[in-house]
Parts: C-alpha cells; structure tokens; sequence
C-alpha cells in the first residue's frame, strides 16, 4: 500500500462535505456517542459505493444517464429534506442534555447510510480512484482493492470520528445559548441546501 494511496484518500476524507456536516451535526445536538454513531453509519453508507466499484456495476451507472440521475436526484430530494427538518426543529437542546433517554441510535444510523448511499458520485469516484493503485493484470487485483477499500473506510471512520467529538466538545458551550443554536441550527440547513445545489450540478 502506497503513501500516495493514504495522503489521497485522507485529503479526500478530511475534505468536509455532507457526511462530516452531519456527523458534527449530530455532534453538537446529541454529543459525543451519538457522533461517533454518526460517524460509523456515514462510513457503513460508502461501502455500496465501494461493492459496485470493484464489481464492475459503476461502469453500467456511469453508462446509464438515467440510472445516475435518479439516484442522484434521490440524493438532492433527501438533502433538501434534512434541511427543511433541521430549519424547522425546534426542539430543546439543553432539555436533550439533561434528558437520560435513549438518543435515537437507529434513526442517526439511518440517515446517514442514506446520506452517503443516495449520492452517486462516490460510486463514480472509487470507480476511478481505486484502479489508480492497482497494477494491470494483478493477480491479487480484487483483494487489493478490497484493502484499499477496507482502509478508506477506515479513515472515515477516525476523521469523521474527529470531527464529530470535537463538535461535541463543543457542545456545552452553545447549548445553553439560544441565539447559537438557532444560527447553529440554520447554518446546517443553508449547508445542507448548498451541498443539495451541488449534487443537482454535478454531471458524469
């Protein structure tokens, strides 16, 4: 396995998009444990992606504009509906601090396999990013990539992780201030919508 291989992947981890806003999210609402819940079910959501990649069906997505554009158009209706959720909730998050009751550890999964499974680039992209490290004619072509693979979700898991604690940190801090959660609570929304915006844009 390259250093190539692991700076690339780890920029492209560390690079916030959907998957880390709402790992933080869920960070600052919930706090720590319901992060790194966040956080695992944003990485389970990746592995379809990596299955179609090595499998060969991101050829026949990429091949197919109608296949790519419902998935994709999936994945900008599902944006839009954590944005309008998230502008709208009105929910008390010092209550929640103080509140012993489970934290809902099946809805957060939930959402975030669906976050990172409706978006069709990430199929595209392993489909193009992982043959990179990968000889032609390998033998050990599939395992090889399965390594790969293995270790990109990896560094998900632990950036994602990272992020999400240390919004969680973060929490006590803002919880106890409306203002902060308000405009906390609206920037998610606007980022939310931003990401929608461009998921609409992207092209094969």
């Amino acid at each position: 396995m390259s250093i190539e291989f692991l700076i690339t992947a780890l920029v492209v981890v560390a690079t916030p998009g959907t998957g880390a806003i709402y790992t933080i999210a869920a960070g600052l609402s919930r706090g720590r444990r319901a992060s790194i819940i966040a956080a695992f079910a944003c990485t389970l959501g990746i592995l379809p992606h990596m299955i179609a990649a090595i499998t060969g069906l991101a050829a026949l997505l990429y091949a197919s504009s109608l296949a790519f554009n419902v998935i994709k158009y999936l994945g900008v209706a599902y944006l839009i509906y954590l944005a309008v959720m998230t502008w709208r909730d009105r929910s008390s998050l010092v209550a929640a601090a103080e509140e012993p009751a489970p934290l809902g550890a099946g809805r957060v999964i939930r959402t975030g396999i669906l976050i990172n499974l409706l978006n069709p680039k990430l199929t595209i992209f392993f489909f193009a990013f992982l043959p990179q490290f990968v000889r032609p004619g390998q033998a050990d072509t599939v395992p090889l990539m399965l390594a790969l693979s293995a270790v990109f979700m990896v560094l998900t898991f632990l950036v994602f992780s990272v992020y999400g604690i240390f919004a969680a940190g973060l929490r006590t801090h803002v919880i106890r201030r409306p203002r902060v959660v308000t405009w906390m609570r609206r920037s998610f929304a606007a980022a939310y919508v931003v990401l929608a915006g461009r998921l609409a844009l992207q092209e094969r």
